[in-house]
């Protein structure tokens, strides 16, 4: 059974999915709305990428600068991304939507 949240909720559920981890709470209790969905499943690769970034930075040398690079781009992607709810769009971030239509 499919329930429509009323407009607020389902923007600040889409939101939570660029917080990194809570990326999490939308999926698992609102994975039947489409919009809320769509975010949460970008969201959840920014997350996996930032986590991965991390283990990044035991790389001699050049872990600290892929770490720094990717955490630059891992916030610029989560802003995207919360812009894009905040206009209530479904704006691809590129490379990122084609790995979360996979989810």
């Amino acid at each position: 059974m499919s329930t429509q949240l009323p407009p607020i909720q389902r923007r600040v559920m889409a939101a939570f999915g660029y917080m990194l981890v809570l990326c999490l709470v939308p999926l698992y209790l609102n994975k039947d709305d489409s919009f809320v969905a769509f975010h949460a499943r970008q969201g959840a690769v920014l997350w996996i990428w930032s986590v991965l970034s991390f283990f990044s930075l035991y790389l001699p040398i050049a872990g600290v600068y892929f770490a720094s690079t990717s955490t630059f781009l891992v916030l610029a992607g989560c802003g995207y991304g919360l812009l894009s709810v905040l206009l209530n769009k479904c704006w691809e971030i590129p490379f990122i939507s084609r790995i979360a239509t996979r989810l």
